[in-house]
């Protein structure tokens, strides 16, 4: 385990370098951050009742996913993993003693955890003083709070697992473009990023709340917000496991076949 944590060290401290992209996203999430509110606001004041979470939980969904949207965006991939599948770097990949799998998934992690480390203070504190009703508020107790953690790391596992396959299967299709963008709209729909989920109509949203994507932000934020309580917090806790499991599983016996057929050209 020593190599992997030195992984994810390595890699977390060289990605705190990049202070100004970090500023650059903080600007741009504090712009779209304001937009949703202001939105969402509007729709808030014609008709309150009308919606299925209190604008004080919508408040707090929306600023913690700006946040910590490093750790959920599905769209953010390593554009170094897909060049060495597809200039034949991967064949350095391969001849270094250590699973592949576990190397790209540490690495990707690492990355995510730098810059969610690099943007989200900024953000929280703003998030907290300003005036209402756009402040955000914090979750009703300790233990959900805890929750949140759990939720939020459980979260990053899932969606680092969902780009693993992503990643995978370049060694298929040889482009990744197609892959990426489709993967991408459909995950951050499905996941919440968009609108919440509790704002789907009731036969969709019982559907997508099964699916993996669900398991991607939209738990930890709910259960920060308030939104999801009870029995409710375990199941879901116990669906991001059964997610993030499955996920890992079906990357690895891919990659495993992916590996025995893998042909680098050129010299």
């Amino acid at each position: 385990m020593k190599k992997y944590f030195a992984i994810v060290r390595i890699r977390f401290t060289n990605s705190l370098q990049y202070r100004a992209a970090a500023l650059a996203g903080m600007v741009t999430q504090f712009t779209w951050g304001f937009m949703e509110l202001l939105a969402f606001s509007a729709f808030y004041r014609a008709n309150p009742g009308a919606f299925p979470m209190e604008f004080s939980q919508t408040v707090s969904y929306i600023w913690m996913q700006q946040a910590f949207l490093a750790l959920f965006m599905v769209w953010f991939f390593e554009e170094e993993i897909f060049a060495s599948i597809t200039n034949g770097g991967i064949a350095y990949e391969l001849a270094r003693p250590i699973d592949l799998y576990s190397r790209w998934f540490c690495q990707s992690v690492a990355n995510r955890l730098s810059k969610a480390v690099l943007r989200c203070f900024p953000i929280l504190i703003v998030a907290f003083i300003v005036p209402e009703p756009f402040r955000m508020s914090l979750p009703a107790s300790g233990a959900k709070l805890m929750l949140f953690f759990l939720s939020a790391a459980l979260s990053l596992c899932v969606v680092v697992s969902f780009s693993m396959l992503i990643y995978i299967l370049t060694f298929y299709t040889l482009s990744s473009t197609g892959v990426k963008v489709i993967s991408a709209v459909l995950a951050d729909f499905m996941a919440g990023a968009t609108i919440p989920l509790p704002f789907f109509p009731a036969p969709f949203r019982a559907i997508a709340e099964l699916l993996p994507f669900a398991a991607m932000q939209n738990m930890p934020l709910r259960i920060y917000s308030g939104n999801i309580a009870g029995m409710k917090e375990a199941l879901d806790i116990a669906l991001q496991i059964f997610w993030l499991v499955s996920l890992v599983f079906i990357g690895k016996l891919l990659m495993k076949n992916a590996q025995k057929k893998v042909i680098v050209q050129g010299g």
